[in-house]
């Protein structure tokens, strides 16, 4: 999977939520003045390496409907209680407070994006040696 596609309102304060709160980096930002939008690609490592989020900003769009179909972003985190701390310290919004999920083990979490994109941590496993 190369990226994933995110329509945002405000391109300066999405990327600052993406790297400042959740320590992404800035991997490329082009401008299309003909067509009036602007792509930014975010991601924890090098776009051949790694899949990312291709953040779109159409020039004169501020804000649109999330709409039903859409879900979340999942992230590995080592420790989602940790990481929903780091979000709270940074001004982000916590919108599900990490435990253990419905009928389940996995310690998950949910943030939203200053859009109202979800973003789900979701806790790594332990893991066990084959005699256990």
């Amino acid at each position: 999977m190369l990226h994933t596609m995110l329509r945002v309102g405000n391109l300066d304060r999405s990327i600052d939520f993406y790297t400042q709160v959740l320590g992404m980096k800035l991997l490329r930002k082009n401008d299309y003045p003909d067509g009036k939008f602007t792509l930014a690609f975010v991601g924890y490592g090098e776009e051949r390496d790694h899949t990312v989020l291709e953040l779109t900003h159409n020039w004169d769009t501020d804000s649109y409907d999330l709409g039903t179909g859409y879900g979340h972003i999942a992230i590995e985190v080592d420790d989602a209680y940790a990481a929903c701390d780091a979000v709270k310290a940074k001004g982000g919004t916590v919108t599900r407070e990490a435990g253990p999920m419905k009928h389940g083990k996995t310690v998950i979490a949910f943030v939203t994006d200053p859009d109202g994109y979800k973003i789900e941590f979701i806790q790594k496993k332990e893991q066990f040696d084959a005699a256990d």
